[in-house]
């Protein structure tokens, strides 16, 4: 276990995490900063945006999941500690040097998402695409796509298959390239942000199919899916899926004047009454390009909209989540300073906690997916 450091720099007796966890939030700060400074540039900390103030502070990044993968690359600190969920983690282990070591502070932030696509689902799903004759093993006929928000194993599936990983700043290039290699898509595990995107190439609603993993052939016809052009995992996002169409027209009505803009990962019907869709990024960017005294309802996480409110008013900008019972990503919350501080701790001791390794067989083909990601503007 780690000795944990005072305030004062003393040396204290060592804790386990439970001792950790019942401590006050602000009592942390100073110990994360003196571990900070014990640590140098051994370690760099990457922030999601999901994440909360009090642990995001401290990041020396902060991003959506596709900038820090590109800062995860990148760095050449010994630890790599990740505050956002497993998936990141692991992806960043993928794409990290030799030698460097991922630690996600909270095992058990997770992501309902990336849940939804269970290795063995989609190997059988794709065994069905087989059968039918629609692909073979190699890919030749379907292009897999995966979201970034899942498993490791999932984008080494896609990799070996000559598919790649997306995420919501590059979903549309990474349809056209697909498009490019072969006439249909399957895409996994959003379902929102895959309909979105096709919608947005001009595809028809109706060359969208949702492909169930919990019923025979998908719940689809043979018919249905030789004529689809994009075949849809059935999953989403816990947070952005809880926006809907009224929740546009209430915050309408009451702010005639407000521009909505939302995540592609909301439901088509949400999307198509917003003025605006991006990315996390690309939400940011529109508020912060957006003249003094612009207003804006964002159907994002809330803990990113309470804090572009906070950032944004300065400019007499007004942000508001889409609903008022705005939605927080429990698993990123999970997260706290108090994680924190105790992983940073135990590097300061030179121990290693919650470390995230991908086998490497499963690494090999998540890089290549990753990689062609990271091409694909």
């Amino acid at each position: 276990m780690a000795t944990v450091i005072a305030p004062v720099g003393e040396r204290v007796e060592t804790c386990s995490l439970e001792n950790y966890l019942v401590l006050p939030d602000k009592s942390m700060d100073a110990r994360i900063r003196a571990a900070r400074q014990a640590l140098g540039d051994r370690v760099v900390v990457l922030g999601h945006h999901y994440q909360r103030d009090e642990v995001i502070r401290f990041a020396d990044f902060r991003g959506d999941s596709y900038k820090l993968s590109q800062e995860s690359g990148r760095t050449k600190a010994d630890y790599v500690v990740f505050c956002g969920v497993h998936f990141m983690a692991e992806s960043a282990d993928v794409l990290g040097q030799s030698g460097q070591q991922v630690i996600l502070p909270d095992l058990n932030a997770g992501c309902s998402m990336a849940d939804m696509a269970e290795i063995g689902q989609v190997e059988a799903a794709w065994e069905e695409f087989v059968k039918a004759g629609l692909t073979n093993e190699q890919g030749q006929g379907i292009t897999p796509l995966t979201y970034m928000n899942s498993t490791a194993a999932i984008k080494a599936f896609c990799g070996e298959r000559g598919g790649l990983v997306c995420t919501s700043s590059n979903a549309g290039a990474a349809f056209k390239w697909a498009f490019a290699r072969n006439e249909k898509i399957f895409f996994l595990p959003d379902q929102h942000l895959g309909r979105n995107t096709a919608y947005a190439m001009g595809i028809p609603l109706e060359d969208c199919v949702v492909w169930d993993p919990f019923k025979v052939l998908g719940g689809l016809t043979p018919e249905q899916l030789r004529a689809a052009k994009v075949i849809l995992w059935k999953g989403h996002c816990s947070v952005h899926q809880r926006f809907l169409p009224e929740h546009v027209d209430r915050v309408r009505e009451k702010y005639p004047d407000i521009r909505v803009i939302v995540h592609p990962e909301c439901r088509w019907e949400v999307c198509q009454k917003a003025d605006g869709i991006g990315s996390t990024e690309g939400l940011i960017k529109m508020i912060k390009d957006a003249p003094a005294g612009s207003k804006f309802a964002v159907g994002t996480e809330i803990h990113l909209v309470n804090r572009m409110g906070k950032e944004f008013a300065p400019e007499n900008k007004k942000v508001i989540t889409l609903d008022d019972s705005g939605c927080l990503c429990t698993t990123m919350f999970r997260i706290s300073p108090q994680h924190l501080c105790w992983t940073l701790e135990n590097l300061v001791e030179g121990q290693v906690v919650n470390r995230i390794q991908v086998p490497d067989d499963v690494k090999h083909w998540a890089k290549v997916a990753l990689d062609r990601m990271l091409e694909v503007r």
